[in-house]
């Protein structure tokens, strides 16, 4: 119960970054994590981590050599996150996705399998839309997949325009109802 009053907290008091009034259901973590490769990933991103329910899934099903770089932006967030969780193959950053190629570039990453990405992009000044997609793009590799999830259709055409191929699904069984893009370059 605290973490759910901690999220309700920061969605509160942070609008323009965090997006969700509640952590994500499991239906949507399983609908996020389908199109990702676990088997064969190697690197994974994660984009707006919030509390960790999408981090916490990723590590549980990723292979024991995956890396995966977790970016968030919310200090309280960050905070809980990179204390709670301690592991290896876990690398966090308080650092805002468009600097995606310089922080995976430090850790001598140019490419990423997957990027799972929580980022409320309705909230978000087209600028930095547009900055944090075409990072995305240049560093997923040509068979990775992009999985984003929003509440709303706003950013179809956005994401039509960035990625060649981009598939919608819906989980009404969320808090609210989102709609998971799938995305390949």
């Amino acid at each position: 119960m605290a973490k759910s009053n901690q999220f309700i907290k920061q969605y509160f008091g942070n609008k323009k970054e965090i997006g969700a009034i509640a952590p994500s259901s499991k239906f949507l973590r399983n609908r996020m994590m389908a199109p990702i490769s676990f088997h064969s990933a190697d690197v994974i991103i994660e984009l707006g981590a919030g509390n960790g329910v999408f981090t916490k899934e990723i590590i549980k099903r990723m292979k024991s050599s995956c890396k995966l770089f977790v970016f968030e932006t919310n200090e309280l967030f960050f905070e809980l996150l990179s204390n709670e969780i301690k592991d290896d193959r876990v690398v966090f950053f308080n650092d805002s996705a468009e600097l995606i190629d310089q922080k995976l570039s430090e850790n001598g990453i140019k490419c990423a399998d997957a990027i799972v990405s929580s980022l409320p992009y309705a909230v978000f000044p087209s600028e930095v839309k547009n900055n944090i997609l075409d990072a995305c793009v240049s560093i997923l590799n040509k068979e990775g997949v992009y999985v984003q999830f929003q509440y709303s259709l706003n950013a179809h055409k956005l994401l039509k325009h960035k990625f060649t191929n981009v598939t919608l699904d819906f989980t009404p069984i969320n808090m609210p109802p989102a709609f998971i893009y799938r995305c390949r370059p």
